[in-house]
This record gives structure tokens, C-alpha cells and sequence, in this order.
């Protein structure tokens, strides 16, 4: 396995496999790895030749210097965890190598409508950070393929609407969430989890399937399900953040067109801010 931190000499490689017909899969990620990721990278096997990640912890997506400081640095283990799954190539770049310039004066993409709302209007700025850095990331590596988690549910939704508009010939491929034993999605932020907030966690996932399972086209009963979860979360030691029900393809207002809908969950435990989301079909 590769570790790469120049841009020059990532390009020199991935022209290298392409001059030899190998096709390239890419995983970006922000490192602190755990088995989702590792499932990333075993799906992007089958899709691609080559597999690329990149670790990297993009400052151009955090509305706090806190929580950039904050968010764990853990490369070492990281590289070792891919290497076990046989990863082609690892991009390790450093920021002022990605902003040159500086953030102040970053040329930057903004995916409109999808990045201002839900997640996007609590975090103002957060998801033109996203785009920006994934769409400069696919510049570099130039892959046939990539992978993103469907935990990320807006996210996922974001990056597909700029490969669209902006006609990069790239696939993009969602993987279903990994779960724990206990049914809460991986994340790196489970790791800010105490041991018991680690038994109460799980609770989250539940709390959505009962959501799921009474979703209706009716936007007041709905919003009662909001209410009466919120409630449920927040009286076990949660401090629920937002939980919307909305059009699992244009993530606007369920209407009586809408076929698909997606429960997004957000609430925090303890210092850990827990996501997860649940794509239900409608009858």
C-alpha cells in the first residue's frame, strides 16, 4: 500500500494505472476509521481495479475551530486498518496543500437548495465545504467510481446532484449504513461515547424504525410522530436536535406524489452529536 501526500505523485500514479486499463475506485474519508469505512473499501473492490482513499480533515466544512481542533487525528492506525484490507493507495494531504490561497480566498462550489436545508440550515456554510473539497478531491484522483456511506443520508443527495450538474463522469455509489451489534450506526463520533451513554445509543435507531413504521402521507400526524420521538429521546439523557420526515428524493415537504420518504435523525449524547436515517417507501 501507497501513502501519498504530494499531488504530483498521486496524479503520476493513477495515470500509471490507467495507461495499464486498470479502473480506479475512491474513498474519501476524513480518517479516525472505523468498519464502516473499512466496508467502503471492501464494496469499492468490486467496482474498480485500483482503490484510492483519502484521509483528510477538511477545515472548509466545520462552523467551529473547536471542533476542528477538536475532531481526533488518528493516522497512524488508520493507514494500518486499510493496509488489512488491502487498500492500493492512501492520499494524505496536507491543508495548505489543498487551500494554497488560504480559505479566505478558496474558490468554492455551492450545490443550492439541497446545502441550505435540513442539516445544511443548521449548519450554515458546512455542506459548500463538503462539496468543495469532494469535488477538488475527484480532480485529483480522477476516479471511475466513488463510494459514500448512506448513513450521510443529505450528504450522499449532495454529492450526486453536483456530479450531475457539473457532467463529472463519475459513478457514484451509496453503501447502506454498518451497524453495530446494538444497532447504532458507526461513527467516529461513537468513540466520544461514555459506557453508559453506549447503552442508552441504540435507542436512537429504535426510536426511527417506530417512526418508519408509521410514517403516512398525512404531514399533521407526521409531526406528531416528531413530537411524541423527540419527547421519548430526550426523556432517556438525549438532547434531540432535529428529527425531520421529509421526500426521500428532493428532501423538501412529503406531498401526495411522493413515493419515497426518509427519516433524519440528529441528536446529541453527551459530547457525541449521533446521525442516522431511514429510507421507507409510501404506500
Amino acid at each position: 500500500m501507497d501513502i501519498i501526500a504530494n499531488i504530483d505523485v498521486l496524479r503520476e500514479q493513477v495515470i500509471a494505472w490507467r495507461r495499464l486499463g486498470l479502473s480506479t475506485a475512491f474513498v474519501p474519508t476524513m480518517g479516525n476509521l472505523h468498519d464502516g469505512h473499512l466496508t467502503l473499501v471492501k464494496e469499492a473492490q468490486k467496482y474498480a481495479d485500483r482503490v484510492v482513499v483519502s484521509i483528510f480533515v477538511n477545515p472548509m466544512q466545520f462552523n467551529q475551530a473547536a471542533d476542528l481542533a477538536a475532531y481526533p487525528r488518528t493516522l497512524d492506525s488508520d493507514c494500518r486498518a486499510l493496509q488489512s484490507v488491502d487498500t492500493d493507495l492512501v492520499f494524505t494531504p496536507a491543508p495548505e496543500l489543498i487551500y494554497p490561497h488560504g480559505l479566505a480566498s478558496q474558490t468554492f462550489i455551492q450545490v443550492p437548495g439541497i446545502s441550505e436545508v435540513l442539516e445544511g440550515a443548521h449548519r450554515p456554510g458546512h455542506f459548500n465545504g463538503v462539496s468543495t473539497i469532494v469535488a477538488k478531491l475527484f480532480n485529483l484522483v480522477q476516479p471511475d467510481v466513488a463510494l459514500f456511506g448512506e448513513k450521510d443520508f443529505q450528504q450522499l443527495a449532495l454529492i450526486r446532484h453536483m456530479v450531475d450538474d457539473l457532467a463529472m463522469p463519475i459513478q457514484i455509489v451509496g453503501v447502506p449504513t454498518v451497524r453495530e451489534k446494538s444497532g447504532l450506526a458507526m461513527s467516529s463520533r461513537n468513540g466520544l461515547l461514555t459506557a453508559e451513554e453506549r447503552t442508552v445509543a441504540p435507542l436512537l435507531a429504535d426510536v426511527m424504525q417506530t417512526i418508519a413504521d408509521q410514517v403516512t402521507l398525512d404531514e399533521q400526524a407526521n409531526k406528531a410522530l416528531v413530537t411524541q420521538a423527540t419527547a421519548q429521546l430526550n426523556a432517556a439523557g438525549f438532547n434531540t436536535d432535529a428529527i425531520d420526515i421529509v421526500d426521500a428524493d428532493t428532501l423538501a415537504l412529503i406531498t401526495k406524489n411522493s413515493t419515497t420518504a426518509v427519516v433524519l435523525m440528529a441528536a446529541f449524547l453527551g459530547k457525541a452529536r449521533l446521525i442516522d436515517n431511514k429510507v421507507i417507501k409510501l404506500s
